[in-house]
């Protein structure tokens, strides 16, 4: 499960600034930032994951470089995107991502099972 070191460090830096509430668990075939035992960010080799609201999500498909999760299995993931990194190239770009997601994790349902 390779992913982008550089991108990790960015993304925990920006968590860290809000919460440390926050767990690290190799999963999505890459690093994820577990916030209050809740998925909310994950880091990949050439993309991160990130958990939004439902609000947000739907505008969150329409800009560049945004996709949904799709399960191996076929059913659509609803509330997960990924970015790709082209376009988290600057600080502001991944704060904006990453604070979304941060916004919606005291909402979002437990992770565990």
């Amino acid at each position: 499960m390779a992913y982008d070191e550089k991108m990790a460090d960015r993304v925990r830096e920006l968590i860290a600034a809000r919460t440390t509430n926050v767990i690290e668990k190799r999963m999505f075939g890459g690093l994820c930032f577990m916030v209050d035992d809740k998925i909310c960010v994950a880091v990949k080799s050439d993309k991160m994951l990130a958990r939004l609201a439902p609000d947000v999500y739907e505008d969150a498909l329409e800009q560049p470089g945004v996709t949904m999760m799709v399960k191996k299995s076929g059913p659509v993931m609803k509330g997960y995107i990924y970015i790709d990194y082209d376009q988290l190239g600057t600080q502001k770009q991944l704060a904006h991502w990453v604070n979304l997601a941060l916004d919606f994790n005291p909402l979002a349902k437990s992770s565990k099972k």
